[in-house]
């Protein structure tokens, strides 16, 4: 096994997974990262591993795509996957966690580590000797993004993040807790806030007429449309609301046992219960404007805001043009992009990214080539999502679109079944892909 040392630049979550990977395999690392010194407008806390869009990690049924996802980066031992497990809290069908106790673990476990250094510097050029990691997620700007630009094209989209709510604002008496088709129980773990036909259009329209933040240097920028800003839904119609982030299917109010015209969730923040995150409510809104809407919310009439609802902007490179199958630059192949950065949307597909890169690089450290994961599981579809050709290039979350899987008799096996047994035999097939790769070293203390 190699003894050599990468630097892995940049903390988030396909940072951190790369960094822990490598060392599990005997690879000394570099972690640098600009936090806690400096910070993006994203950002809030000043440790590794944030996640600062929604505190949910989605689905875990196997027969969504990144529930799949989520089961094969734990057979592959995937750290903030177990690490993401040990600080949930309740989200019903979802895996959710508190982001605090998260963040805080995945650093003390790297820290702890002792083939991993820890360095806090903003890096702005590229290194041009390597093995190099770069993971500076989707924000990465400045002199380090126009060294990247200068090995390729590229992309800007919108992404937004959406308001918490402090609990003790909220008022008990309007809302009511029910997960989406689950029977009433002390443990569910969705607030939900019933619009009657009135106040959901007045609701809409005030959205639409709210005064937003300006876009400044990213004014040309499209959103990305699996993370819109609720008053840009709001302004393709006036039901898109209903049928969207508030659609009220499978949340019949248990006190009147009747379905209202809307319904807006409040997921719990953190294991304390504290705070609820608005699911969905992603916005642009300026900050007066924030409260005033969002006021007019059943059961938030007097709501604290904790953290304000903002846009920023997400950088991507053009990955089939510049990367190769084990995500290296093409021109510069002793750098390897992870993350958002090569194209892949959503926290667990960064932390599958990470996993990637990680262990492509350990077994060229070692002198052997790690193949691609089978296709016909998710980590090998998100894999091959950086390299397909043909059409404009856009960041993608993980979907059974990527996935190699036979034809479906409708007649004969419905599509949630249909998908668990396709799921199983993934499960199989990483198995058996996980045999292929670096072995882990006996484990040194806390690592």
């Amino acid at each position: 096994m190699s003894c050599g040392r990468v630097l892995v630049i940049g903390a988030g979550l396909a940072g951190c997974e790369a960094a822990w990977q490598l060392a599990r395999r005997g690879i000394r690392v570099r972690l640098v990262d600009m936090k806690p010194a400096e910070r993006t407008p994203a950002h809030h806390l000043p440790t590794k591993a944030e996640l600062v869009c929604s505190n949910s990690l989605r689905g875990a049924s196997l027969s969504g795509a990144v529930g799949l996802l989520k089961e094969e980066l734990r057979r592959l031992d995937s750290l903030l996957l177990r690490v993401a497990d040990e600080t949930a809290v309740p989200a019903g069908r979802a895996l959710a966690v508190d982001r605090h106790l998260f963040s805080q673990r995945i650093e003390q476990l790297l820290t702890d580590c002792p083939l991993i250094e820890i360095e806090t510097r903003h890096v702005e050029t590229l290194p041009e000797e390597g093995p190099v990691i770069i993971a500076t997620g989707p924000m990465t700007d400045g002199r380090l993004l126009e060294a990247l630009a200068a090995h390729g094209a590229t992309l800007n989209y919108h992404d937004a993040i959406a308001p918490l709510i402090a609990a003790d604002s909220i008022d008990y008496d309007v809302v009511y807790r029910k997960d989406r088709w689950e029977e009433v129980t002390e443990e569910s773990s969705y607030l939900n806030c019933p619009f009657d036909r009135a106040g959901y259009e007045a609701f809409v329209r005030a959205l639409i007429e709210a005064e937003k933040t300006p876009l400044h240097d990213f004014e040309t920028a499209p959103f990305f449309e699996g993370c819109l800003p609720v008053e840009e839904m709001a302004a393709r119609g006036m039901e898109t609301l209903a049928h969207g982030p508030l659609k009220p299917v499978g949340l019949v109010d248990p006190r009147t046992g009747k379905r209202a015209w809307a319904v807006a969730q409040l997921r719990r923040e953190d294991a304390a219960g504290t705070s609820y995150n608005l699911v969905g409510f992603q916005t642009r809104l300026t900050r007066l404007a924030q409260l005033r809407v969002l006021r007019m919310i059943p059961g938030l009439e007097h709501a604290k805001i904790e953290r304000y609802g903002q846009v920023h902007r997400n950088t991507f490179v053009d990955a089939p043009s510049v990367l190769d199958e084990h995500l290296r630059l093409k021109c510069s192949p002793h750098l390897r992009l992870a993350g958002q950065l090569t194209g892949v949307e959503g926290y667990v597909e960064s932390i599958a990214s990470g996993f990637l890169a990680a262990v492509y690089l350990a077994g060229e450290m070692a002198g052997v080539s790690v193949p691609l994961p089978p296709p016909q599981s998710a980590l090998g579809g998100l894999a091959r999502h950086t390299g397909r050709i043909g059409g404009p290039y856009q960041p993608s979350n993980v979907v059974w679109a990527m996935i190699d899987t036979p034809v479906r008799d409708k007649r004969k096996i419905g599509k949630n079944d249909f998908r668990e047994v396709c799921a199983k035999n993934a499960l199989d097939l990483i198995s058996e892909w996980k045999e292929t790769l670096p072995p882990t070293t006996a484990a040194p203390v806390n690592c």
